[in-house]
């Protein structure tokens, strides 16, 4: 029996997010957020804090800075249930950090990457690997000690029986260089948001930007934001409205939320449009706190919340 159900790979930083804030930032000039909140922050991050309060056993790997910040991050990561022990926490390094403003449902960010810049392949050892029974990897672009080998990473997961899944995320550099061809069968669940599936297609439309991947990856769940989800597996294509929150917080980490719920489905066994809708519920979910996991407890909390807001039932 595997010691985690799933390893999340990936970034790790702080989210420093400004809420009320009063316009938008003028060089030379001052405007002030009326609401501010340090949170454990990275799409990776958030995703196993969320997949360890649903339940999981969920381990993490990747690397931090011996500072203020990468204490915090291993301290939020533990409260949630999450394994650090294969973090790898380097002296001379800093913790990466985000800047988040949000405005409703959007928001702008600056990254320091610090020490998410320096994991390699040569870090992820099959070993540690083999412990889980799913790799998910998050943040492709902002991690460049991996680039050019995550379909090295993913084919060695795959070998050694993991299923997997993979949010890429956006591209600071907006040059889209993911090897998809060489990527994508091996991954089981292809988490991008509409977006950045388009950026990476070069497609005009999410609707031909699914049809150039769909025979690539076995699952293609693409998050719409406010309008839902859309699922493609097996030539089918089926879409989800999201469920709405009136009274949003923040955005910030919804997709990260939705992954986490569908990655959660998707491992005890449920069908993909099940998953599908559970996502939508859980990205729903952490909109109605601030930062990416402060409304994630527990399975029951979640659950009680997605009835009472949501009007959603089924486990």
């Amino acid at each position: 029996m595997k010691k985690l159900d799933v390893i999340v790979v990936g970034e790790l930083n702080v989210d420093l997010i400004l809420n009320g804030i009063d316009g938008f930032p003028v060089v030379g000039k001052e405007i002030l957020a009326d609401q501010m909140e340090l949170a454990l922050g990275s799409s990776s991050a958030i995703c196993a804090s969320n997949l360890s309060s649903l339940g999981l056993k969920v381990g993490f790997l990747g690397m931090l800075g011996n500072d203020v910040f990468g204490k915090f991050v291993i301290e939020q990561l533990e409260k949630k249930g999450v394994d650090t022990s294969m973090i790898i926490v380097e002296d001379d390094l800093k913790t990466g950090a985000t800047i988040a403003l949000s405005y409703g449902e959007d928001r702008a960010m600056i990254t320091h990457q610090g020490a998410m810049k320096h994991l390699t392949l040569d870090d992820i050892e099959s070993d540690k690997l083999h412990q889980a029974g799913h790799l998910h990897f998050s943040s492709y672009f902002l991690q460049p000690g991996l680039k050019g080998s995550l379909d090295v990473l993913f084919q060695r997961a795959r070998q050694l029986g993991l299923t997997t899944s993979l949010d890429m995320q956006w591209d600071p550099a907006e040059q889209w260089d993911l090897n998809l061809q060489k990527t994508l069968p091996y991954v089981d669940v292809f988490l991008p948001n509409e977006t950045e599936l388009q950026k990476l297609t070069g497609a005009p439309d999410l609707e031909k930007a699914i049809q150039a991947v769909q025979d690539m990856g076995k699952y293609i769940v693409v998050k719409c934001g406010s309008k839902g989800s859309v699922l493609s597996y097996e030539k089918k294509t089926i879409e989800k409205p999201a469920f709405l929150n009136e009274d949003v917080v923040d955005t910030i980490g919804a997709g990260d939320s939705f992954n986490a719920g569908y990655i959660y489905q998707f491992i005890k066994g449920a069908s993909p449009e099940k998953a599908q809708i559970f996502g939508n519920v859980t990205g729903a979910v952490s909109t109605t706190q601030a930062g990416g996991t402060n409304a994630f407890t527990n399975l029951a909390e979640v659950m009680k919340l997605a009835k009472e807001k949501f009007n959603y039932t089924e486990g």
